[in-house]
């Protein structure tokens, strides 16, 4: 009855749920939450300490790049480029941190904004919201891991 649409409007189908990297993290191959619903992404930290470099405002903190190994940590830090007031799904509004950094997605790279939060909670270490996926891809919501279709 419908056929399968791999491309609309020239733009790349992607699901709900997708394999990206954060290369300048040194994260890869993580599970990756497409919400758009929500503005921002987020990126699950653990262990956030702001500090000053040279006058400019950074951030350090620990990411847990693979569910399934928690001990495996990794420390990252980077340059905070401003701080937002975010209500997340609940409702509730907190203050986070947002770093800049480059997202890989399929075979598409570019920079986004993240916000660094708790998403302990969450099933997914990310959430890539409205403004870091721009004007570049579709969603198909009862899809995941489009790439390897």
């Amino acid at each position: 009855m419908f056929k399968k649409i791999q491309k609309a409007n020239n733009k790349p189908v992607i699901g709900c749920v997708e394999l990206c990297d954060l290369p300048d993290l040194g994260i890869f191959g993580v599970e990756v939450r497409i919400d758009t619903g929500a503005k921002t992404s987020s990126l699950h930290v653990d262990n956030l300490i702001s500090f000053e470099d040279e006058g400019s405002p950074w951030v350090m903190f620990d990411l847990h790049p693979n569910l399934h190994n928690v001990g495996e940590v990794l420390n990252c830090k980077a340059p905070v480029k401003d701080i937002k007031t975010i209500r997340s799904s609940n409702g509730i509004k907190e203050k986070r941190y947002v770093i800049s950094t480059t997202l890989k997605l399929h075979d598409y790279i570019w920079p986004i904004d993240v916000t660094l939060s708790n998403r302990a909670k969450m099933t997914y270490l990310m959430l890539l919201g409205r403004e870091g996926m721009g004007n570049f891809f579709l969603v198909d919501p009862s899809r995941k891991f489009m790439k390897n279709e």
